[in-house]
């Protein structure tokens, strides 16, 4: 089997942000795009959908800390599928989004899930499953304790969001920023933590 390096934490220049990359995984129309661009220019509108992938950046302000995020806006159509693969490489994290009013939207996003494990080690990417379009609740097909049930049967970040009505859009990015930041930490801790033992460098097996 393929072994495949974990993913490393990016280095940041003294006085410069860290930079992390993000990806926006989902099918088609389920509000990737909406969901950047209200976060990142506090805009909504009616969009064509991604062709190949878009890019956005954004400092992520928490406080003591701050950090970059470059997002990558994947497309969801089926045919630039495979193309998208390739944006998963050097990924620190993901956002996997569904249309809470389309139940097969929610089961794509879980082929995501397994597309991108079989890309980086689990564990070494922070993953948030997204429920989008809650303002369109009336017309749900996934509850919410379904998607919370297979976030948990994961370990996955998860939260419902509305990009149309800015609801929990900053919050979700924030929620993975922090995780991020709180497993560089945790990492730069154990780095520095003595070990009677060699350290091995960390590696997977693609599935």
């Amino acid at each position: 089997m393929e072994q495949v390096m974990a993913t490393p934490w990016p280095r940041a220049a003294p006085g410069q942000p860290r930079v992390f990359k993000l990806v926006l995984l989902g099918s088609g129309s389920v509000g990737k795009s909406s969901l950047a661009l209200r976060y990142v220019k506090n805009d909504f509108r009616s969009i064509l959908p991604t062709v190949g992938c878009a890019f956005f950046t954004k400092v992520v302000d928490l406080g003591s800390s701050s950090l970059k995020l470059e997002i990558w806006d994947t497309a969801g159509q089926e045919k630039y599928h495979s193309v998208c693969h390739l944006y998963f490489r050097g990924a620190n994290a993901a956002l996997l989004v569904y249309d809470i009013t389309r139940k097969d939207s929610f089961h794509k996003a879980q082929q995501w899930l397994a597309d991108l494990e079989k890309e980086l080690c689990p564990g070494e990417v922070v993953v948030m499953l997204v429920g989008n379009k809650t303002d369109l609740d009336q017309e749900r097909e996934v509850t919410f304790q379904e998607g919370k049930e297979f976030a948990e049967s994961k370990r996955l970040l998860f939260m419902e969001a509305s990009a149309k009505l800015d609801f929990q859009v900053s919050e979700l990015f924030t929620a993975v920023a922090g995780e991020l930041l709180r497993r560089e930490v945790q990492e730069g801790q154990s780095q520095r933590a003595p070990t009677s033992s060699p350290t091995r460098p960390a590696q997977c097996c693609a599935h």
